[in-house]
């Protein structure tokens, strides 16, 4: 089976030889009239497995405007939200695509070389690209991470200041500052309540509001924000010198909505859907979910209480008898218990325990579980817009390969009432400002929004910077950031239960 699965998806997505990349002529796959689709659940290989996609619309149509060239640069939406990548990249499909594309130079009908772009895919946009050696070096960040470089610069009307620049690309200030970040899945978005990790492309509006006691502020729907998104993203990452048309983002937002995705089978626990089990993507169209559902304060809709038990997935693999798969099973389910369940002390964190909307503030430290932050059911991300700052970008966390920035709050006020730095005002110093980019709040550096879970065996890296390697190396951060001790079996079986997902 994973022969055969593995043969499909290298050669419809990624994995084509450099030949057939280049061949314009008859019998070539520059002309895709035999690849119009993929078929509903084919399963696609990770390390640990295969994931399976379904749409609503029973294929995936390879005709729509999201595979399509709509921009100045050979750009789709597929560049950097690749099917058999989780909707998303991963370095050793980048790399592929980079070896078999010459680093972009090569045209391939797919657009996925396109990825190669020096707008932001280069870690500088002034990278030199002249030669191979100097592609490969030029473009290390994606081809090792799977980052994409996004330029933001301090917004006029921020209340911090950029002090200080330490980028190893020599290429970022304060009009543009540098961010590296994994591009977002582009599947179950059913689930969505925040567009982008710093909630960018989310909206003021008047579709949801978060109740008086977590702030009051009111957003779009996330319909239109996808549809903003859409246009944002094809004429920044593609270049376009035009906006496309709303038909086009129409298309591109019902293609991405209508989709499901999560692992179907593990290479230990089997068939994700079996003895009772409620794994893959096919069972994700039934959950139910609307903004605010299973909030920290109570459902906004139900009123009920906040229930740590929002995976219930794998229950039935808790009875499970014997060894062998069984027991992998058991793992599964003890795994997801400890999800819910392991109770850690959780301070520090703006955006819950200080500088947070919440009113009346929530205590300085108190006991949660990894479901406090990640309380959609069956989903994981955060039901409300909620930023957070769990320490990711701090400086002590930076490697090399990062740019590191020196904000400094401005708190002194002049005359005038206009306030500026000075000599005793707050500073940090992160790798990514996150949030405060666009809310111009030196209260919101390194706020980040929660990602949606499902899916995860098939997109390591992990964290918005890719930080973490492995869904090890993710429960590691956890247990170094909030002292969660989870360790030794129970760290096992809570990584078989995440790559299960």
């Amino acid at each position: 089976m994973r022969a055969i699965a593995t043969a499909i998806s290298l050669l419809l997505l990624s994995m084509m030889p450099l030949n057939l990349l280049a061949e314009d002529g008859p019998g070539g796959i520059s002309d895709l009239g035999h690849l119009r689709h993929l078929p509903n659940g084919l399963p696609f290989p990770n390390p640990t497995g295969f994931a399976s996609t379904f749409s609503t619309t029973g294929r995936i149509d390879l005709a729509n405007e999201f595979f399509q060239d709509l921009g100045a640069n050979g750009r789709r939406c597929v560049s950097c939200h690749v099917p058999s990548a989780g909707w998303t990249i991963v370095p050793a499909q980048v790399q592929s695509i980079f070896d078999r594309t010459r680093g972009g130079v090569i045209d391939d009908p797919l657009g996925l070389g396109a990825i190669f772009r020096t707008n932001d895919g280069s870690n500088s946009p002034t990278a030199d690209v002249s030669s191979l050696a100097a592609r490969r070096s030029a473009y290390s960040m994606v081809l090792t991470k799977g980052l994409i470089r996004v330029g933001i610069g301090v917004p006029a009307t921020a209340d911090f200041e950029l002090v200080a620049v330490d980028d190893p690309y020599r290429f970022a200030s304060a009009a543009e500052l540098s961010l590296f970040r994994r591009p977002l899945p582009t599947t179950n978005l059913q689930f969505l309540s925040t567009v982008m990790w710093d909630g960018r492309e989310t909206s003021v509006g008047t579709d949801h509001c978060n109740i008086a006691a977590e702030g009051g502020k009111c957003f779009a729907s996330i319909h239109f924000d996808l549809a903003v998104q859409s246009n944002d993203a094809t004429q920044g990452h593609a270049q376009a010198p035009n906006p496309i048309s709303s038909a086009q983002r129409e298309a591109i937002v019902a293609f991405e909505t209508a989709l499901a995705t999560a692992q179907l089978w593990d290479e230990d626990a089997r068939g994700l859907r079996a003895a009772g089990a409620n794994g893959g993507a096919e069972a994700i169209f039934d959950q139910a979910f609307y903004y605010g559902i299973n909030d920290n304060l109570g459902d906004y809709r139900t009123h009920a209480p906040f229930t740590p038990n929002v995976f219930d997935v794998y229950d039935e693999w808790s009875h499970r008898q014997g060894g062998g798969t069984n027991e992998a099973r058991r793992a599964v389910a003890r795994g997801q218990a400890t999800f819910n369940s392991k109770a850690f002390t959780i301070s520090g964190v703006a955006g819950l325990n200080f500088n947070s909307p919440f009113n009346p503030p929530l205590p300085a430290s108190f006991q949660g579980t990894c479901t406090t932050c990640h309380d959609t059911p069956n989903s994981g991300n955060h039901s409300i817009v909620a930023p957070l700052n769990i320490g990711l970008a701090d400086a002590s966390r930076r490697t090399p390969d990062m740019p590191l920035y020196t904000l400094q709050e401005k708190c002194v006020a002049l005359g005038d009432g206009t306030k500026v730095a000075g000599p005793s005002c707050p500073v940090q110093t992160v790798t990514d400002p996150g949030r405060a980019l666009i809310s111009g709040k030196f209260a919101d550096i390194g706020k980040f929004k929660g990602p949606i879970l499902r899916g995860l065996a098939a997109r390591a890296p992990y964290f918005h910077n890719g930080s973490a390697a492995d869904l090890g190396a993710v429960v590691d951060f956890y247990n170094e950031r909030f002292g969660a001790g989870i360790v030794g079996k129970e760290r096992e079986d809570l990584i078989a239960f995440l790559r299960a997902l």
